[in-house]
């Protein structure tokens, strides 16, 4: 099965470290960008849509015809921000860009990420994870033909690559102790990057996956 995936966040660190697995990968064929800031990366296979607002996506819905893949990957931190500005920028953005693809894209399978933590009750205490948890919620009902949403923990960046958050390098060091005896809660972001292409291709047993899902689907 050929891949033809849109991919939102190629300006951030899991983003672009998504859109690097996709690229190099032989069965993906064709990759969109969606982002608000050029990615800086050319490739044979990248097509890429600069545009603002997420919030309002007419100016470019016709142009997310054809694919069969979403690795959305766009995100915001909830530090210093209250609920109702994290929710517009995370359910309410999340599930506007999603509606907009679906009708378009009828054989799609959208991957969401979310973040170790998440909470699907939609009644703990971490505000984040309730808004992540409420956001996973409603794509899973929303009719795709596919949906998973992926929970990664910490990740160790891909070497090389441009955007990675600044105080992983205080971290990376620690990735080989932390694989080995906290497994469940480490991975790489290409494991997560070729997780997101295995299930397009061949599905997933779960359609909510944590870190020990996501390093097994890499490997297969």
């Amino acid at each position: 099965m050929k891949i033809r995936a849109i991919v939102t966040g190629a300006t951030g660190m899991v983003g672009e470290g998504v859109l690097h697995e996709a690229l190099n990968h032989p069965d993906v064929e064709q990759v969109l960008s969606i982002s608000r800031k050029p990615s800086g990366i050319t490739h044979p296979k990248l097509r890429e849509i600069l545009h603002e607002n997420f919030q309002d996506l007419t100016a470019i819905q016709d142009q997310v015809t054809g694919y069969n893949a979403c690795f959305f990957c766009l995100g915001v931190s909830s530090v210093g921000m209250k609920q109702p500005e994290y929710r517009r920028l995370t359910y309410d953005l999340t599930l506007h860009f999603a509606q907009t693809l679906l009708p378009r894209n009828p054989g799609l399978t959208f991957c969401y990420v979310s973040g170790a933590g998440t909470d699907s009750t939609g009644h703990g205490r971490s505000m984040w994870a309730r808004v992540k948890g409420q956001t996973e919620n409603e794509l899973l009902q929303m009719g795709f033909a596919q949906a998973y949403m992926f929970r990664p923990g910490f990740m160790k960046a891909t070497p090389g690559l441009k955007h990675v958050l600044p105080y992983y390098k205080y971290f990376d060091w620690m990735y080989p102790a932390l694989r080995r005896f906290l497994p469940q809660y480490v991975s790489t972001l290409a494991e997560l990057g070729l997780a997101m292409i295995q299930v397009v291709q061949k599905g997933y047993s779960k359609r909510v996956l944590e870190v020990p899902d996501i390093v097994a689907l890499a490997k297969v």
